[in-house]
């Protein structure tokens, strides 16, 4: 890895020496080339000088300065650069120790790795990455690279030290007018049910994050090479409105806990938020929670039941048995009326 700027870091009265190497890139972002529709040729960009029109190399190429009246010109050569009264030029002088929070995200511009720059450097360079990772501290100096002063932050990250450059504060536009006016009214199952999707989300393996758009694009190109047709892409459905804030959230839910799948969604139920219990706490209560068993019946209701049970038995048999003594006595009179008169009985058989 080539460094890319060289100096130092001043700690009170330590100096340390160090290279700066960049900490990220942006090789695996999506580039395209401006071309002329018409017959596909690419586009280039000229540097053409105003006053006469011609091309002019980027040997030729200086640096101007826009004057306050809008009309002048003033050239800056690399030498009154560096005649320029700035300390930071070569050091960054730590000007004070702050917790990490107070820093706004917002401010962070560029990464970059400090290393430390020959033997002599190594121990207060040490002392240095250790003392903010112990104290959980980061450092704001100032410092200029490439001929720009700014604001920077040091870390200590993966056994090295790292900067930020920041911006300025007045860099930084204001919020103001984004959000939505006025107080909005959220209901208590609202907050339970994001608090939930948050803490079911959890953590993200950063090995399993790519740039899916890049590689959308490359097989775009690769089937436009074999002269085939783009592929139509899957558009997710429902996701145009979101008609009710609290299907949505519990929806959200259940595909966590399934997994993520769509297929594999179910109903959620959810309980209100009492006071300010977390979704986590109230979590991991309802897990921990048993289920409540079936009340065991004591022996003297099992006696009164079987008791009760007996009775109705007895009389349902007694029932039974004068049902059938009845039907018996029945069929015994009639046996013995249809033998005295067979005539009445012929004609019973018949109006039956």
């Amino acid at each position: 890895m080539r460094s890319i700027w060289n100096g130092s870091i001043s700690f009170g009265l330590v100096t340390i020496p160090v290279k700066t190497y960049s900490a990220t890139e942006r090789t695996s972002s999506v580039s395209f080339v401006r071309i002329h529709e018409k017959d596909g040729a690419p586009i280039r960009y000229r540097k053409v000088c105003e006053l006469d029109g011609e091309e002019v190399p980027n040997e030729e190429v200086g640096k101007g300065y826009q004057a306050p009246d809008d009309e002048t010109i003033v050239e800056i050569t690399d030498e009154d650069l560096a005649r320029l009264p700035m300390p930071t030029a070569k050091t960054m002088t730590i000007l004070a120790f702050v917790d990490a929070a107070e820093i706004d995200p917002l401010q962070m511009d560029k990464a970059y790795y400090l290393g430390p720059n020959g033997s002599a450097a190594t121990k207060p360079y040490a002392v240095l990455r250790e003392a903010l990772e112990h104290q959980g501290k980061v450092a704001v100096g100032k410092v200029a690279i490439r001929g720009r002063e700014s604001l920077a932050m040091l870390r200590a990250h993966d056994g090295a030290i790292v900067m930020h450059s920041l911006l300025w504060p007045d860099q930084i536009r204001p919020a103001t007018g984004i959000g939505p006016r006025g107080d909005v009214k959220l209901r208590d199952n609202e907050l339970t049910l994001a608090e939930t999707l948050m803490d079911m989300l959890g953590e993200v393996d950063p090995a399993e994050l790519h740039d899916e758009y890049r590689e959308a694009v490359e097989e775009l190109v690769a089937r436009k090479l074999e002269g085939g047709a783009p592929v139509a892409p899957k558009t997710p459905g429902g996701r145009g409105q979101v008609v009710d804030l609290m299907a949505a959230l519990e929806k959200s839910v259940a595909a966590a806990k399934g997994g993520g799948g769509a297929g594999q969604e179910r109903e959620a139920s959810v309980t209100p938020i009492r006071g300010k219990r977390t979704a986590a706490k109230k979590s991991a209560a309802k897990t921990a929670a048993p289920k409540k068993a079936p009340a065991k019946k004591t022996t003297a209701a099992k006696t009164s039941s079987a008791k009760g049970a007996g009775a109705s038995t007895a009389k349902a048999t007694s029932k039974a048995s004068a049902t059938a003594a009845t039907k018996t006595a029945a069929k015994t009179a009639a046996k013995a009326t249809a033998k005295a008169t067979p005539g009445k009985r012929s004609a019973k058989k018949t109006s039956a």
